[in-house]
């Protein structure tokens, strides 16, 4: 029985795995798998629609991904709609980079005014959204010659494995084809662990970067916030006792000696 209600084909496909030139056919059949935070963010709370109603004269715009359509309606937000469509805003100016998006989002008001139970519904979205075809992502790791992997340990997009000075030409290549919903940008460099193995790796191959990707395995990335994936939760404590390495990371000092 357990067997005929497990779907394989689903399976199969959020374990995707292949190689690196297989996700740049991906990447130029659908261009939004390489979309930013914020740019999935507005997606994923515009494809559940939303209605229009009047109150005061004043044209107000319900998004329905805030009736929890994942719980059947157990974190579902009302009476704050006016608030809503200001987040969304923000959201939306961050996706098309207006600015937003290189700042941190501060949800500020009272007891009792559903700051976390948006979080909550927020973060139930995007596990929700990377599961589904529309919401695809991807990261990479690293295969060594005796098979061991080392993936990415900040989940980068695998587009930054292409050099910053043509990287430009390659996402305005991918535009052209018309695909794409937003400017393709994809940002910075590497991880610190990432840029590390990718200068060695480059240095073993004598420079050869087409060599350098046969190195790599691109798979697909599911976000879960219970296995801090993608997304990370901050409990309050007691304000003298605060840890500011919960958010910004910390040295892991048994990997001196691995990477010195």
């Amino acid at each position: 029985m357990i067997a005929d209600l497990q779907d394989i084909r689903e399976y199969r496909e959020l374990n995707w795995e292949g190689s690196f030139s297989e996700y740049l056919d991906i990447v130029r059949d659908d261009p939004s798998v390489c979309r930013n935070a914020y740019q999935r963010m507005y997606d994923m709370i515009m494809q559940f629609g939303t209605e229009e109603y009047t109150e005061y004269k004043k044209r107000i715009i319900r998004y329905k991904f805030f009736d929890d359509p994942f719980d059947n309606g157990k974190d579902a937000v009302f009476g704050i709609d006016v608030h809503l469509m200001k987040l969304v805003r923000v959201f939306e100016s961050a996706a098309l980079g207006y600015g937003p998006e290189k700042r941190v989002i501060l949800l500020h008001g009272p007891v009792g005014s559903a700051k976390s139970t948006i979080a909550r519904l927020l973060k139930k979205g995007l596990e929700w959204y990377s599961r589904q075809h529309e919401g695809r992502l991807y990261t990479f790791s690293w295969l060594a010659d005796d098979g061991t992997r080392t993936p990415s340990p900040l989940n980068e997009d695998p587009l930054k494995l292409i050099p910053l000075d043509v990287r430009p030409q390659v996402l305005q290549s991918i535009e052209r084809e018309g695909r794409a919903r937003y400017t393709l940008r994809v940002a910075g460099e590497l991880d610190p662990v990432s840029r590390f193995l990718y200068r060695e790796t480059l240095k073993a191959v004598g420079g050869d970067w087409r060599k350098l990707t046969q190195r790599i395995r691109v798979r697909r990335l599911v976000l879960s916030e219970k296995d801090r994936v993608g997304i990370g939760t901050f409990q309050p404590k007691d304000e003298k006792n605060q840890d500011s390495t919960e958010l910004t990371g910390d040295i892991n000092y048994r990997k001196i000696a691995e990477y010195g």
